[in-house]
């Protein structure tokens, strides 16, 4: 095993292709499905489906308070939801549900619909460029932009610094994580302070929802626990969907039949992209850590040392999935990954994410007649897996 060092550690700093990590998980779920990896600090790996759901839905015992992800930053404070464990995460959950129901879904598919056409447009009219940057990336700046009602600065200073952040993150370069982290901070309070003079509908704002909401005893939130959940919630969707819009662009670039096959058959688009959040799973790092010590995979993992979780792996493990790294439409059990989490802090977003890949797949294949790469591509570090640049070349339908 190439990328495995004697004992069946983990590296998750070595270089990778496209296919690279989901071989190298298929090895460790074989042979190693609990390692470690001297990296971050050092930490565990889960590779399993079984491991991971395990995990997922015992909070009591493995806890988001002490490490949440992989590779960690304390730099940063703490930001609920995700740093904090029921019933204290509650109420912040709550309110995040809330500005995120039906009604407000409904009024927000119109505006995917807009941003995905017009950035398409470009793209494709110069006949193609890096997806991610010319696509992925900016489409959930613009989303966020409508959901959280941010000026033109705003959003331009939201998706640059995001992006930013995210590079630094990966690259563990903690000083450049804490400077963008800050001017991140700065614009969840510039926010706070906003909707605090003059409040919008807490059933499609955000920030109002939560501050329009108590804890348990009836109080409102804490200011600064307030700060930190909307920093981390202008964050978290602007992560994933570049990598993962990025690997769709380059399993329909390898399958030109898959891509005929939806044009044609547009009603299998909703199919399609829950087979891609299966495959192209684009996290590893979401962490956990044991309040008890535990025993998993034949290990032993003592109190406090973070156990990472690879989704990605858990969606091709093959005790789950028949045939795991097939693109299968009609795949009966599709709805068994665990692309959006598990449990309490399972996805919040899960229900707009997958109306913006919908939309997002519908209209590239609508728009185009070919995909095609143009060089090769170059890959996230972790917590995430999956594409970071992805260059196209595509031809308008």
């Amino acid at each position: 095993m190439d990328r495995l060092e004697p004992g069946h550690h983990y590296d998750p700093l070595a270089h990778e292709d496209f296919d690279t990590p989901h071989r190298v998980f298929a090895e460790l779920r074989a042979k190693c499905p609990v390692a470690h990896s001297d990296a971050f600090g050092g930490f565990w790996i889960a590779t399993r489906h079984a491991d991971i759901k395990r995990i997922l839905d015992d909070p009591a015992e493995f806890t988001t308070t002490v490490r949440n992800v992989v590779p960690g930053a304390s730099a940063t404070g703490r930001r609920p939801p995700l740093h904090l464990d029921p019933p204290e995460h509650t109420p912040y959950r709550r309110a995040i549900d809330r500005a995120l129901g039906a009604r407000r879904l409904a009024a927000i598919e119109p505006v995917i619909e807009t941003h995905v056409a017009r950035l398409l447009d470009d793209f494709i009219a110069a006949g193609g460029g890096d997806f991610v940057e010319g696509f992925g990336s900016p489409l959930p700046a613009l989303l966020f932009s409508d959901w959280f009602r941010l000026s033109d600065t705003q959003t331009t200073l939201l998706w640059r610094t995001a992006q930013a952040f995210v590079k630094a993150w990966e690259a563990f370069d903690i000083e450049t994580v804490s400077r963008t982290s800050e001017t991140l901070y700065d614009l969840a309070r510039d926010l706070i302070a906003d909707r605090s003079a003059a409040p919008l509908d807490p059933e499609v704002d955000p920030v109002s929802s939560l501050l329009a909401a108590v804890d348990v005893r009836g109080d409102p939130l804490p200011h600064e626990m307030l700060v930190g959940c909307v920093r981390q919630i202008l964050v978290v969707g602007l992560v994933a969907p570049p990598v993962f819009l990025g690997s769709v662009a380059v399993h329909l670039s390898r399958h030109p039949d898959l891509a005929a096959q939806l044009r044609a058959e547009p009603e299998r688009i909703e199919d399609a992209v829950e087979e891609f959040l299966r495959l192209y799973t684009p996290y590893r790092g979401f962490a956990r850590t044991s309040r008890n010590g535990v025993e998993l995979g034949g290990r032993r993992i003592e109190p406090g040392e973070p156990i990472a979780l690879a989704y990605a792996s858990a969606n091709r493990d093959e005790a789950v999935f028949d045939a795991p790294d097939e693109f299968r439409l009609d795949r009966a059990n599709v709805r068994d990954h665990l692309a959006f989490g598990r449990g309490p802090h399972r996805c919040a977003g899960m229900a707009m994410a997958r109306m913006e890949f919908r939309i997002a797949l519908r209209e590239l294949l609508a728009r185009t007649s070919n995909i095609e790469l143009a060089g090769d591509v170059r890959m996230s570090g972790m917590p995430e897996v999956g594409p970071v640049y992805v260059p196209l070349r595509v031809e308008a339908a």
